[in-house]
């Protein structure tokens, strides 16, 4: 985190103009980044990738800087040596200064849909806020589940991943980050971070991905996958077996974020909230009835699900983009004035939408330079004679880390094919490498870049991105154990057998 030296060590007293202390470690960071990519620069080409059926993927001089800005840009994000949304700028800048890709396709993926349809995740969310819709919906979770702290995270937790169930993921992170702002508000007065804030929005952002995984409707990754999948096996996969294969896996992983957020990492200060149940009633007796904006509020949000619910079963809405319908109800709440022209200006985190821009662009140049299909198959080929367990572990962790840092759904693209072809090889079932592959590309939990829940909770300023990649070592590991203990007993229970002829 950028540090603010604002005052003298020794005394306390604010420092003058020109006496601010020269920010060693920032610096530290910022040059290490530039190295990083000056490396790159300065190496010969690597080598080329080949995969077991003797195909060779050459690594281009673009696709070896993309690499560098890879790494640069994952430290500057990580230590935060500039505002997020400022790392995400050099990303479309450096691209364009030293060629990796023109100037109009790297800062195009500046407003990329997937960037759009967050920026319409934000407006929804900030219209349950403007309108009172976000209090009903704490006061009545929070009449529920009580004062007990550690009851409130659980609670939060599952009221989102039963979201994720009927809506993406950015949504639903969007839509409940204003309820845990004024649950904040009810555990701390002062604005300042605390462990059970730190539990609380983490938390958050780690409850979208795992319930995500659990249907098709959390995110776009499952519907592209089953295409992958159906292009290179022939096998069609219903929305039914996607569920089986993935919800225990999204609960448990639930429980388990829990249990390390609220009993290991972040003990709230407080064990309850005194008072909570007569403080939430007092203040919705105060909100009155529902009002009509409520009301028009949430039949928007009711269409926007089912639209973005029946598209894959509705030919005629199959391809229509997932952000026009979240953009139109945007507009919608312009129109009705729900929403002003300084509500544009200064309620919606542009350093966040700025952020995933950027991260969206390095994706692309990551993709589309070659550079993810050179790393996957670099890494897939180490374990083309494995173990089946082994192998099924290397692809998990392959999608696992690349799906940190670019698009799930490109880290699906790139190393999907390649871990198919190299299944054949080792008559590991293709659709258990399907399943882990999913499960891994919706638990980033290291990278505020690798979803968009993990940057929306980072606008609560409750930690900082060195937080949640510390925080989120230990999760990582338990979710790959996971794959591997799923592999052996749940999968072949449900006829997902490791092993084909």
């Amino acid at each position: 985190m950028v540090s603010n030296p604002a005052t003298s060590p020794a005394t306390g007293a604010p420092l003058k103009l020109g006496e601010q202390r020269v920010d060693w470690r920032r610096i530290f960071f910022i040059f290490l980044g530039i190295g990083a990519f000056y490396l790159f620069y300065v190496l010969p080409i690597f080598s080329p990738a080949v995969d077991p059926a003797g195909k060779a993927f050459p690594l281009s001089r673009e696709g070896q800087l993309a690499l560098g800005l890879f790494l640069m840009a994952g430290i500057w994000w990580v230590f935060e040596v500039v505002p997020i949304g400022v790392t995400s700028i050099m990303i479309g800048v450096v691209q364009a200064m030293f060629s990796i890709r023109p100037a109009k396709e790297a800062f195009g993926d500046f407003m990329d849909p997937s960037v759009l349809f967050i920026l319409g995740s934000l407006m929804l969310g900030l219209a349950f806020t403007k309108t009172g819709l976000t209090k009903r919906m704490a006061f009545k979770m929070l009449g529920i589940v009580g004062e007990n702290t550690r009851t409130i995270l659980l609670g939060t937790y599952l009221v989102i991943v039963l979201l994720t169930f009927v809506m993406a993921h950015t949504a639903v992170a969007a839509t409940v980050f204003p309820l845990l702002m004024l649950i904040m508000s009810l555990y701390a007065e002062e604005d300042r971070p605390t462990r059970f804030g730190k539990a609380l929005f983490i938390g958050m952002a780690y409850a979208a991905g795992a319930g995500s995984i659990c249907t098709l409707l959390g995110a776009a990754r499952g519907p592209a996958a089953f295409g992958l999948y159906e292009e290179f096996t022939g096998q069609t996969l219903s929305f039914l077996q996607l569920s089986v294969a993935l919800m225990p896996f999204g609960l448990i992983t639930t429980f388990i974020i829990w249990f390390l957020l609220a009993f290991v990492f972040f003990r709230p200060e407080k064990s309850r909230i005194p008072g909570v149940k007569e403080r939430v009633a007092e203040m919705a007796a105060q909100l009155g009835l529902i009002t009509p904006q409520e009301i028009f509020v949430l039949l928007c949000t009711a269409a926007v699900v089912v639209v973005l619910a029946i598209q894959n079963f509705v030919p005629a809405l199959k391809e229509l983009n997932r952000s026009v319908p979240m953009l139109v109800v945007g507009l919608l709440f312009f129109l009705t004035r729900i929403f002003t022209v300084e509500d544009l200006e200064k309620r919606i985190p542009w350093n966040i939408v700025l952020l995933f821009s950027g991260a969206m662009s390095i994706g692309f140049c990551l993709w589309k330079t070659g550079a993810a299909q050179w790393m996957a198959v670099k890494w897939l080929v180490l374990f083309q004679h494995a173990h089946w367990i082994i192998f099924v572990l290397a692809i998990a962790a392959f999608v696992l880390i690349l799906t940190n840092f670019i698009m799930n759904v490109a880290a699906i693209a790139c190393s999907l094919p390649v871990a198919l072809v190299i299944a054949q090889y080792l008559h590991v079932n293709p659709e258990l490498v399907l399943w882990a592959s999913l499960a891994m590309a919706g638990l980033p939990f290291l990278l505020l870049i690798g979803a968009a829940p993990n940057a929306i909770a980072y606008q609560s300023k409750q930690f900082t991105p060195g937080e949640f990649l510390l925080v989120g070592i230990l999760p990582t590991i338990i979710v790959l154990l996971m794959v591997a203990l799923f592999a052996v007993t749940y999968w072949p229970l449900v006829g997902i057998p490791p092993l084909v002829k």
